[in-house]
């Protein structure tokens, strides 16, 4: 019975995320925002770093965390297995042109990214005690009036959370400890007891991160996304070093099998497009509206001020970390003759320890189990808010505690159904989110015009 669930979700799963429909509606969307916003990517670049450093001349408004705090959560949910194993599956099966079309992703994603956020901190809601609650589900809600596609995002969000945000990734810590200690693949009945050993460790640490809230979620989040992520391009950067003369080289492939359909053939093309686009924006869930949860909390007076900051995001996540680890990837020739099985996280392992040796291995494996711990943090906040939104405050603790428990489950089983579970459960997160962006545009380009030109733009609860 669970081969034939886990074969139908696979097999559903497979056909949205490989349906070309799907790759257009996410990208198409950031494309139109990006012509609507007047290419708001690029002229609000050095805001949104500006207004990250408190440089700009305009902090402060109503919230619970620092915009370096908020963005730092949201990075620590997308700053993930998708930055190690999802760029290397890309490689591995579209050819290294996928990363071409990562980063065509990200930039459109800057754009998405802006909008959701805007609209987060737009339509969110302030409880009596200070505490923020805001994201599509708020948006949808108070923006559009759409009760029920307001509960379907919260939904498959809360679902989404106890998968991707949660046992997946539980998994990917045990993963990563495999390629510290190589020899514990050989012993099952070691593994599975250190498997187990690990899902305890972890359900406790994550258990004192999330029962403190957005706040402590924000502190914790905003010390071990720097370091996790300085140490992972640290290493990818020694690798791609010690291969410079392999770079030119490599770009020009990258270029080439993205966009010469003479190179290897119109069906190559179609697999680095299909790859490089799912795999971009499962690293940094542009479309989904996940991250806008975060950004709401900060304290931020003008809504296009805090989206400034979020469209970060897909640039440091994509074209900046995925783009090493790609490069990494592709100047080591690790993706060519690899074995069958050397597809995800192990590909990228194999690119490391090229150059590296056996501490190739340990600082993925390292990055892998840092990554991993960072994301379930984040994504324990998303499902706090939508099980906030659903069923009210009451249901937040039971929510934390449900989540604690099942980081146990995740480390100690077999995760097929939980992967195709939640890839189904994001794609139904991102439809009512990318309808909400489409029908808000407007909204967003005059939030932003009046932001330009210095007109003040309260949130709706300082009217």
């Amino acid at each position: 019975m669970l081969d034939t669930i886990d074969q139908f979700l696979g097999d559903t799963a497979g056909l949205l995320w490989g349906n070309p429909l799907t790759l257009i509606l996410l990208l198409g969307t950031g494309l139109y925002l990006t012509i609507r916003l007047g290419l708001v990517q690029v002229v609000a670049f050095r805001e949104g770093w500006r207004a990250l450093r408190g440089t700009d001349g305009r902090a402060g408004g109503t919230g619970q965390i620092s915009p370096f705090q908020a963005l730092s959560t949201a990075l620590s949910g997308t700053i993930g297995t998708g930055n190690i194993a999802g760029v290397a599956t890309a490689i591995a099966l579209g050819g290294p042109g996928a990363l071409f079309w990562m980063w065509v992703t990200a930039f459109f994603g800057m754009a998405t990214k802006f909008a959701e956020t805007t609209l987060a901190v737009r339509y969110r809601e302030i409880a009596p005690d200070g505490s923020i609650a805001g994201g599509p589900m708020f948006t949808l809600l108070n923006g559009l009036k759409m009760k029920k596609l307001a509960i379907l995002f919260a939904a498959f969000t809360l679902i989404a959370s106890f998968g991707i945000g949660n046992m997946v990734q539980a998994n990917s810590v045990v993963d990563g400890l495999t390629f510290i200690v190589p020899d514990l693949r050989a012993d099952d009945d070691i593994m599975g007891w250190m498997a187990l050993i690990i899902g305890l460790t972890m359900a406790v640490l994550v258990a004192l991160v999330i029962i403190g809230g957005v706040k402590r979620i924000a502190m914790i989040a905003s010390t071990i996304v720097p370091f996790m992520a300085v140490v992972y391009m640290l290493g990818a950067f020694v690798v791609i070093v010690a291969n410079i003369q392999a770079v030119p080289a490599a770009v020009g492939t990258i270029l080439n099998l993205a966009l010469n359909p003479w190179a290897a053939g119109g069906g190559a093309i179609g697999l680095a497009i299909q790859y490089g686009v799912a795999r971009g924006m499962f690293s940094n869930e542009a479309g989904l509206g996940s991250s806008a949860m975060a950004h709401a909390a900060a304290k931020n007076g003008d809504p296009p001020r805090e989206g400034s900051v979020a469209m970060l995001e897909p640039f440091i996540d994509t074209i900046v970390v995925c783009t090493l680890t790609g490069l990494a990837i592709v100047v080591t020739g690790a993706y060519i003759d690899r074995a069958d099985d050397v597809v995800g996280a192990s590909l990228t392992a194999t690119a490391f320890s090229s150059t590296l040796g056996p501490f190739g291995a340990m600082v993925v494996g390292i990055s892998l189990m840092l990554f991993a711990f960072s994301t379930m943090i984040a994504w324990s906040y998303y499902g706090d808010r939508s099980a906030y939104f659903l069923f009210g405050e009451r249901a937040v603790m039971p929510y934390r505690v449900v989540f604690v428990i099942l980081i146990v489950i995740g480390a100690t089983i077999p995760l097929g159904v939980v992967w195709n579970f939640s890839d189904i459960a994001n794609i139904a997160m991102a439809a009512p989110n990318l309808i909400a962006l489409i029908l808000l545009a407007g909204l967003v380009k005059k939030l932003r015009d009046d932001y330009v030109a210095h007109r003040p733009m309260p949130d709706r609860h300082e009217r």
